[in-house]
């Protein structure tokens, strides 16, 4: 193992770290609210968000990569005034894995949610409660393995991304290039032996939390 750079790790667990976080904040009043409503275009808002599930990453990539461009009307904008550059960067990365990785946050927390008892959740308003501490005191306690698995399944699934990073990222080392990347280009260069080492660490890291999962869900059913 010596000589291997294992910058790629640092930056896959980066990325994972702050798209889970991100995506968290971002999907967990989204779901609560949709959980709520009995909207007729429900289904349509669904559809949308579990739209990544079934896209493939190169398509999705393909337009990040069209509409972030600095060639592009909305790239051009960000980079000419903000300074904002999304393709080939670090934070175009999280942007990206935040789309791609959406439907893995959502689904766990909205089928959560609805699976609520709803007399708790009117009692809890009825006593006065807000909906904000209705969401953090009533909701979220009570839904702990739906919240895990989001959280896990959306860190274990961005870690384990491919398509859409070496699309919007490709392998910028040091900034873009994770772990998957990484394992591409040993493969391509025929380095089958830190391919197998790269890929040995991504097996026992994707087995390891995907376990924690499955432990900690029937954990709480006892």
């Amino acid at each position: 193992m010596q000589g291997l750079d294992f910058t790629p790790f640092i930056v896959s667990l980066k990325l994972a770290f702050i798209t889970t976080i991100v995506l968290f904040f971002v999907v967990l009043p989204f779901a609560w609210n949709l959980s709520q409503s009995k909207s007729k275009f429900k289904p349509l808002i669904q559809s949308i968000c579990a739209l990544p599930l079934v896209l493939p990453p190169t398509v999705m990539g393909f337009y990040i990569l069209f509409a972030f461009s600095k060639n592009s009307f909305i790239g051009g904008f960000l980079y000419e005034h903000f300074g904002i550059q999304l393709v080939f960067t670090f934070w175009g990365l999280v942007f990206a894995s935040c789309i791609y990785s959406l439907p893995f946050m959502f689904q766990p927390l909205l089928s959560g949610f609805e699976s609520l008892n709803k007399n708790v959740i009117e009692a809890s308003y009825l006593s006065g409660k807000s909906k904000f501490t209705t969401l953090f005191k009533v909701a979220l306690p009570n839904i702990k393995p739906s919240l895990l698995t989001a959280l896990v399944v959306t860190f274990a699934h961005t870690i384990g991304e491919f398509g859409i990073v070496l699309m919007v990222g490709g392998g910028v080392s040091g900034e873009t290039k994770v772990a998957s990347i990484a394992i591409y280009e040993f493969s391509e260069i025929l380095d089958f032996k830190s391919a197998h080492i790269y890929s040995f660490i991504m097996l026992v890291m994707s087995f390891v939390v995907l376990l924690s999962v499955y432990l900690f869900n029937q954990k709480a059913k006892k």
